[in-house]
């Protein structure tokens, strides 16, 4: 009797969150393939990065460089306990979970909104497995924005459901969120947009709530301009009109199709006859849900959706995007999936096949950035130990001269191999972070004499007596200089 009782509670659990199960299902595999990456390019840079500074110093708690992340820097104090147990691993650990508790929450989301039980299902395993999502989960330093999101969105299901109290724990949730990344704020003017669209609030409560989130981010702006901060503008956060052009094309494109990027847009591993096929397995679903029945989507619902995902990403569309940075607009891309699910005219049967296609091939193509993601932070791992057994011994002081690399890059998953590398903190990274303890890098024109100059910068450098040892870095190849 105890065993068909808990069988039916199992089926009954399976069949209303038979989406999240299977997340959860396939976390460990996917833990299991990110933990074999390696830092690569700003991975070396975010403050993430092991710190050996004491905890309680302004920079751990204010702004500091490029941005207010707190929890970022406790991060990288974490992993300066012990870099070479803790460095990536918790990061890696703290990204995916997040990403599966993001996955949890956007299910509640949907079930909040009054999707269907199928199509808020197939959405948030949809969300779990997007290849667009796989920049977020296998990056090292993107727990920022994994939590942000998943804040954000509690904020919006407290800010719709509490009665008491509910702007004061929106706001909250808000700040926290900002907290994490700095796009966080942005769910201060799309909780009311995306509350109105969906008939929680009226146009009256949603003008009086819209000036409370400008509120907020003038709270936020005035916070940063009173706090001690020592402020550095990145620059790639200088503005353009071809850069924004330039950037809400790159977001079209890596959050409303899904094909392998890699076989299609990275030059030395292209394959177009893969890339094709992905788009060609991927294609149906995104048909059924979205172009095949687009004249019952239109209304108050879809246009405050679209606005909500334009304010999501709208702060890297005006200053950098990459394919890690869809992640700030994905739940809004999900809702909308379900949105079409829901209005899909079509059979069950039909949007089921089209599904497993479409899950298929996206495994497939996750399976493949990871790879690829693997493969670039071996290469910098490889050029470390190269440049560690030729230096010979432990060494203060590093200059390293860089060759300038034509290799084309492709976000986080095909990285040039001199940032793979660091630009020498790899070597760190290896010797447990005793040495070098100083590593300052240049870089010069690839021609045809690049090495002959290099080796004369080189020398020159050395006898300045300034550096103990010259790293040149020609593409995965690294020669030693050294007295």
């Amino acid at each position: 009797m105890q065993d068909s009782s808990c069988k039916l509670i199992i089926e009954n659990a399976f069949k209303k969150y038979w989406g999240v199960i299977i997340a959860c299902m396939i976390t460990p595999a996917l833990l299991y393939a990110v933990l074999q990456i390696l830092p690569t390019h700003d991975d070396w840079c975010s403050t993430t990065t092991p710190d050996f500074r004491p905890f309680f110093i302004k920079e751990h708690f204010f702004f500091f460089g490029y941005h207010w992340r707190p929890f970022d820097t406790w991060i990288g104090y974490i992993a300066g306990r012990n870099p070479k147990v803790v460095y990536p691993t918790f990061n890696h650990l703290l990204v995916v979970g997040g990403h599966l508790l993001c996955t949890v929450t956007v299910y509640k989301l949907l079930l909040v909104l009054g999707f269907k039980q199928f199509s808020r299902n197939l959405a948030t395993l949809c969300f779990f497995v997007l290849p667009a999502t796989m920049a977020t989960a296998t990056a090292i330093d993107s727990q920022n924005q994994v939590y942000a999101l998943t804040c954000d969105m509690i904020a919006f299901l407290l800010y719709i459901k509490m009665k008491r109290a509910r702007y004061i724990v929106w706001i909250l949730l808000i700040f926290l969120a900002t907290l994490f990344k700095e796009n966080g704020l942005m769910w201060a003017l799309i909780g009311p947009i995306l509350a109105f669209g969906f008939d929680f609030i009226d146009q009256k409560t949603l003008k009086k709530d819209l000036l409370i989130g400008i509120g907020i981010m003038v709270l936020y702006a005035l916070a940063i301009t009173i706090m001690p901060k020592d402020i550095t503008i990145h620059p790639d956060y200088e503005p353009g009109v071809m850069k924004v052009v330039a950037n809400v094309v790159k977001f079209l494109f890596s959050t409303f199709i899904t094909v392998d990027y890699i076989y299609l847009l990275h030059a030395p591993s292209r394959n177009l006859l893969w890339a094709i096929v992905s788009l060609f397995f991927t294609l149906p679903f995104l048909y059924l849900i979205w172009v095949k029945n687009i004249r019952s989507m239109i209304g108050k619902k879809m246009l405050c959706i679209l606005i909500s995902m334009v304010i999501a990403v709208g702060p890297h569309l005006l200053t950098v995007f990459s394919m890690m940075h869809t992640y700030a607009g994905l739940s809004l891309l999900i809702i909308m999936m379900a949105y079409g699910i829901d209005n899909c005219q079509q059979t069950k049967k039909s949007i089921i096949t089209a599904f497993i296609l479409f899950m298929t091939t996206s495994l497939a193509i996750d399976a493949h950035l990871i790879h690829e993601s693997i493969k670039s932070g071996l290469v910098g791992k490889k050029m470390a130990q190269e440049a560690i057994q030729k230096t010979g011994k432990p060494v203060k002081s590093v200059y390293v001269i860089i060759i300038e690399d034509d290799y084309p890059k492709l976000s986080s998953f095909c990285v040039i191999p001199n940032e793979a590398f660091g630009w020498g903190i790899a070597a760190q990274y290896e010797t447990n972070y005793q040495w070098p303890e100083i590593i300052e890098d240049t870089t010069i024109e690839r021609s045809a004499d690049a090495i002959r100059k290099a080796k004369e910068l080189g020398l020159e450098t050395l006898n300045q007596q300034q550096y103990k040892c010259i790293w040149i870095v020609d593409h995965e190849h690294i020669d030693v200089i050294k007295r």
